[in-house]
């Protein structure tokens, strides 16, 4: 048993978090998005032979909004089960209160960080998540299907569904019955959410609510935006993209039956992998605007860990979030997943630089990347998001013109604002 203890000791240094002197049994609960829960097992059976805690994962759904409903359920009912959380990152104003404060635990590597990520993390002084990896979603395109046509990555919309329809109608008629030209997240959930506001933002119409406080949804160049995403529905992306989310996106992408697809960095790796149909066959760009001059807009995204303020055995669950979101974990991530990493130094890393070629120059599309109106909305967040995905779902599938749909939507938000956010 004193070995045991030695050991225990070594292990906590090497992370950088005072550990229990006796092994305890921890959980995790982790998105089943991709194989982000294979390579977490990795991971977690590695510090488990650091440190002879044991780890046990709680599966989540691959949605968020699905995601997001259970965790709240559970922290408003003080549950012990869960000690770690993976969250979204326009979690943290809504949940910071059930989450332990890291800010002294993580203060010898939170400069590492990029310093953008850990303030969306940080409520009131309090820094409620580590960054486990960013995210932000580019355009997709096959690389092979272009140069055969003798086609450029687009830079607008217009152009993107011009390509597509032609490739589309092409290829169709040599025989590639099952090709459509554009897939999305089309679902009403929180990556509709995502899709829309890239579509609204990179055409001049604002970010729902502005940093002020401002409900600024209900404009034409908006509305413009979002009739534009209608008319693809039945023409180059299937009305089946109305129920789409990001794996049944990926699906129809990886099994060669789409020219564009607009998805997350994560779907790079897989898309790669020896099972896909599309394997070095494609490529990614900067997603498109209305017309040239305009911003390019991708949502910022990204998955952070959380330590549950009801967990009875925080320090190892600190520990495990610092093992977690280290260089050498993140780097694994970045390699493996194809997950953007939330340290800058990571960036200069030549083995990731030659797993992920992309991978460097992604580094400015997130750093340029839109937030989600989370921080205006504050705890009301996931209600504007419901209301305003709602919209956009009933706006695509010809449930209301967009001008009447964000018109309602401002009515709504207002409402739900009253005096102040």
């Amino acid at each position: 048993m004193k070995f045991r203890f030695t050991a225990v000791a070594i292990a906590a240094a090497l992370i950088g978090v005072a550990q229990p002197s006796f092994a305890v049994n921890i959980s995790i609960s982790a998105s089943s998005t991709g194989k982000n829960l294979e390579l977490f097992r990795k991971q977690l059976d590695a510090f488990e032979k650091a440190t002879g805690n044991k780890v046990s994962i709680v599966t989540m759904p691959s949605s968020s909004t699905e995601q997001f409903s259970q965790y709240r359920l559970w922290l408003a009912a003080g549950n012990k089960d869960v000690d770690v959380y993976q969250t979204d990152v326009i979690w943290a104003p809504q949940l910071a209160d059930q989450f332990v404060d890291l800010k002294d635990a993580a203060k010898d590597v939170v400069g590492d960080f990029f310093p953008s990520i850990i303030a969306s993390q940080t409520v009131n002084g309090r820094l409620v998540a580590m960054p486990l990896y960013t995210d932000a979603p580019a355009l997709f395109y096959r690389k092979d299907l272009l140069d055969k046509y003798g086609k450029q990555p687009p830079k607008t919309w217009d152009e993107m569904a011009a390509t597509a329809k032609e490739i589309q109608e092409k290829e169709r008629g040599a025989g590639q019955k099952d090709l459509c030209g554009f897939v999305f997240q089309g679902n009403a959930y929180e990556g509709l959410t995502c899709n829309a506001l890239e579509w609204v933002k990179s055409s001049g119409g604002g970010q729902i609510i502005e940093a002020d406080g401002t409900i600024s949804i209900n404009n034409e160049k908006a509305a413009g935006a979002l009739d534009r995403a209608k008319g693809w529905i039945g023409t180059i992306s299937p009305p089946g993209v109305l129920a789409y989310q990001e794996e049944e996106s990926r699906g129809v992408w990886q099994t060669g039956n789409a020219v564009f697809m607009r998805n997350w960095p994560y779907a790079y790796a897989l898309g790669n992998g020896a099972d896909s149909a599309v394997k070095g066959k494609f490529d990614v760009a900067t997603l498109p605007v209305a017309k040239e001059g305009d911003t390019p807009s991708s949502t910022l995204g990204g998955w952070n860990l959380a330590v549950s303020k009801y967990s009875q055995n925080q320090d190892a669950a600190i520990a495990l979030v610092k093992f977690l979101t280290s260089p050498e974990r993140q780097k694994q991530r970045a390699v493996e997943l194809s997950n953007l990493p939330t340290l800058q130094a990571l960036y200069d890393d030549k083995d990731i630089a030659a797993a992920q070629p992309f991978m460097p120059n992604w580094k400015p599309i997130f750093q340029n990347a839109v937030p989600r109106p989370s921080a205006s909305a504050k705890v009301k967040y996931n209600e504007v998001s419901s209301k305003f995905w709602t919209a956009v779902h009933n706006s695509l599938s010809g449930n209301g013109t967009a001008a009447e749909n964000l018109e309602l939507l401002e009515a709504d938000l207002t409402s739900l604002k009253g005096d102040n956010w």
